[in-house]
């Protein structure tokens, strides 16, 4: 007979739980559908418009409902049932993406306009903007009731799995299902994915939702989130920094730039290129499976972010494909290291009660590097070029590392995790 080593600890930990199961598995199979659905209008965007700042549109259209209604979404999922308005949410963008078929349809048959039909996708973007901002911070808080406090770092290591393997299966079949399809094909099957994730989701049990011991208004309500993630300084500071470099350092919305009009790969080569950062993140979160990165959480913090960025730099300058997919791939593995050590900390830190609101203030500064960043990204192209923009990114980025690094020293000492060996 043998026993397990007690001191090696159980990467599967969080996984053995049905329900984290069946919440991987939809959030998987619901990020692969909305990440197919982004590269091919980005793609298709382009195509009819030519224009860098066309893809930066994308960008805004997505944050500016997200950002707006994400601190109300917040005190929503802290004070509804986060099952219920995960399923809502997802039937929204079903239907959406419904209409964008019917509209793609009459384009293909010369009933809609080209213009009329990047009208639709800007609609759509901005729809799904408006259902993420209530559907994110449920979907983050739910996963602190799924597993117990001691898997928070082992489910953040899995939830961030999945997100990269979506990053990762959605770009690549977004690329050859556009070949092999057509916009209209693929987006039948964005609604096949949409309604499997809306089983999935359903599988998982109504959770209590915990009382709040104040009774609030919705402004101080969201406010008091909002004070938490400020005065939680290792919170403030990790979410502030990930949004600046990705901010400025972000380069997926002009990967189709690079795509057709620098590397000269196409529609295939661009998923390859969207599917390059998250598979660097998939390894990297396997290698590290057995190991906490959250021991020291800000010393290796401001290390992946310095790495994020000098890889970013040798993908704008990059003129090979081999290396350019390098370059993304490293980028994407260090900044994994990132999310693993944030999201962890906001789990461990941020009580039960105060969960969605604290989710969606970490959710408004990763949208504003995303979606803000993707709109920075068009213009700084339009502006100054796609490789000079790129360059100038990377570098901030770099740059803003080393300023945070001078006002933070403090938090070096900060061990969030106290219990961890």
């Amino acid at each position: 007979m043998t026993t397990k080593n007690p001191a090696i600890p159980d990467a599967y930990a969080a996984l053995r739980h049905p329900e984290f199961r069946a919440y991987i598995a939809a959030s998987t199979i619901h990020n692969i559908a909305l990440l197919l659905q982004e590269v091919v209008i980005a793609y298709e965007l382009y195509k009819i418009t030519r224009n860098p700042l066309a893809l930066g549109f994308t960008g805004l259209a997505a944050a500016i409902p997200f950002i707006s209604l994400s601190l109300f979404g917040g005190h929503i999922a802290d004070r509804l049932s986060k099952r219920t308005i995960i399923l809502w949410t997802v039937v929204l963008v079903t239907l959406s993406t419904a209409g964008l078929y019917v509209c793609v349809i009459a384009a293909e048959s010369n009933r809609l306009s080209s213009d009329a039909l990047v009208a639709m996708f800007y609609f759509v973007i901005f729809f799904i903007g408006l259902c993420r901002a209530f559907r994110a911070p449920a979907v983050s808080s739910l996963r602190a009731f799924l597993v117990p406090p001691s898997l928070y770092e082992n489910a953040t290591k899995w939830s961030t799995s999945s997100w990269q393997i979506a990053s990762v299966v959605g770009p690549a079949l977004s690329g050859f299902s556009y070949l092999a399809f057509g916009l209209s094909g693929t987006l039948l099957f964005v609604i096949a994915l949409l309604a499997i994730s809306w089983y999935l989701f359903g599988r998982i049990g109504d959770k209590p939702v915990p009382p709040d011991p104040n009774e609030h208004s919705v402004l101080s309500s969201v406010m008091e989130g909002v004070r938490f993630a400020y005065r939680t300084k290792i919170i403030f500071y990790s979410i502030s920094l990930d949004m600046l470099s990705v901010l400025f350092g972000g380069v997926v919305a002009i990967l189709p730039i690079y795509a057709e009009d620098i590397l000269h790969v196409g529609a295939g080569g661009l998923g390859i290129l969207r599917a390059a950062p998250s598979a660097g993140a998939i390894v990297t979160v396997i290698a590290l499976a057995r190991f906490s990165v959250v021991k020291n959480p800000w010393r290796n913090l401001l290390i992946a972010t310095t790495g994020f960025g000098i890889w970013t730099l040798i993908f704008a300058v990059s003129p090979w494909m081999v290396l350019s997919v390098l370059a993304l791939f490293m980028s994407g593995a260090f900044d994994s290291i990132s999310i693993i050590i944030r999201q962890t900390v906001l789990q461990l830190m941020t009580p039960d009660n105060m969960r969605g609101r604290v989710m969606a203030v970490s959710g408004i500064f990763v949208s504003s590097s995303n979606e803000l960043g993707a709109f920075e990204s068009g213009f700084a192209a339009r502006l100054m070029g796609t490789v000079p923009s790129a360059v100038f990114g990377a570098v901030t980025t770099l740059v803003i590392v080393a300023v945070v690094f001078s006002r933070s020293k403090e938090l070096l000492k900060v061990q969030p995790t106290p219990e961890l060996p």
